[in-house]
């Protein structure tokens, strides 16, 4: 009785009610589902490190979300930071195989956050956290890592976060600093990029 009660409440969680809803906000927030970045190229700039270094390491990536991201003509293979591009971009709240379920709110920087979770098109989970104001998304839990997003831009109908600062989930240290410097939408893959 006790395992139907858990398959019974995990099915539940799946298909949150509220969930639906919190979507929909975040995606008219950010312009509408329309005018998320999908392939786009961005020149950006990160460091290593417990603190955000200037100018740090520059880099132009071209980015088709969820499966691809090249620097200069090499694709990159296996990487984390598809999924966390993906999620950023708000995509992965689109796919047919996410699952997204409400899941207890947290406070980033003593501001009250929505937090949603995303499995089936991800493994592991993934946790994303919104201003509830704003429906901005402001913190990301992923794997064994933290990201705390900050300073946004508008363009091209979306609205996205510029700078983001990874934290270890056990120690909450900081560790990797990033931020765009500049976003380019793309209609097309450049002819020198191969999938």
């Amino acid at each position: 009785m006790i395992f139907a009660l858990g398959i019974i409440s995990e099915s539940t969680a799946l298909a949150d009610p509220n969930a639906d809803a919190q979507v929909k906000k975040v995606l008219a927030a950010a312009g509408g589902r329309e005018q998320l970045l999908t392939r786009f190229r961005m020149q950006e700039r990160f460091n290593s490190g417990t603190e955000r270094k200037s100018p740090g390491t520059l880099r132009t990536s071209v980015i088709e979300s969820p499966k691809f991201w090249w620097v200069g003509t090499r694709e990159r293979g296996k990487e984390p930071a598809k999924v966390t591009t993906w999620a950023w971009t708000l995509g992965i709240l689109t796919d047919d195989d996410s699952q997204i379920a409400v899941i207890p709110d947290v406070t980033e920087n003593d501001m009250p956050l929505a937090g949603l979770r995303v499995t089936g098109s991800v493994d592991p989970p993934l946790d994303m956290y919104f201003d509830k104001t704003t429906q901005r998304l402001v913190r990301m839990d992923w794997s064994n890592d933290i990201y705390v997003f900050g300073e946004y831009r508008q363009y091209d109908g979306t609205v996205y976060p510029v700078k983001c600062t990874m934290y270890k989930r056990k120690t909450r240290k900081p560790w990797f600093h990033h931020e765009i410097i500049n976003m380019e939408r793309l209609a097309e893959l450049p002819e020198n990029l191969k999938r």
